[in-house]
């Protein structure tokens, strides 16, 4: 069999969405597609090349329909204990300051700069389970003081507000 003709028939596979699509199941979450669990419909191509070769996407066949519904349930509560413990994390976070010592000259200016990278060890020094990505850090802090840092620990949380006191090494003024 020609090689063009193996192609079409594997798009013919594929089943077919109601606006002429491909319907795929989502196996881990897509931006701006959806999550895991949700059956979407995507151009022939995006399935093809994409979501089914990266394992992101499989087939909405009816078995695969019939087995997410038994699991919507499960999937949920797995979801909500997630939740539950960033937003136990959020409030631990909102009642929380952390202080990092660092030198500066004689105008207050930092020889270095205090960061995302120093944030997150200060926050995991006080046990807070939190990574890069959660700290939202409009540059770097250059200057001894008082800074409010954002902490997005999720898109369905509320972001927590982390007081960080920058200051000079104990001894030194």
């Amino acid at each position: 069999m020609p090689r063009s003709q193996e192609k079409k028939r594997a798009f013919k596979r594929l089943p077919k969405g109601p606006n002429g699509g491909v319907e795929l199941l989502l196996i881990q979450s897509v931006d701006n597609l959806g999550r895991p669990g949700d059956i979407v419909e995507v151009k022939p191509g995006f399935a093809n090349n994409y979501l089914i070769p990266q394992g992101l996407a499989t087939v909405a066949n009816e078995h695969h329909k019939r087995m997410i519904e038994k699991h919507r349930a499960k999937i949920r509560a797995q979801q909500e204990a997630r939740l539950a413990g960033f937003r136990e994390i959020a409030d631990k976070i909102n009642d929380e300051s952390v202080t990092i010592e660092s030198k500066a000259n004689e105008e207050g200016v930092l020889y270095g700069s205090v960061g995302i990278a120093e944030i997150v060890g200060a926050l995991r020094a006080k046990d807070l389970n939190v990574n890069n990505e959660h700290v939202l850090l409009d540059g770097q802090i250059k200057e001894h003081g008082l800074f409010p840092v954002v902490i997005r620990l999720h898109q369905d949380i509320e972001n927590a507000e982390l007081k960080v006191w920058v200051v000079p090494p104990a001894g030194e003024e």
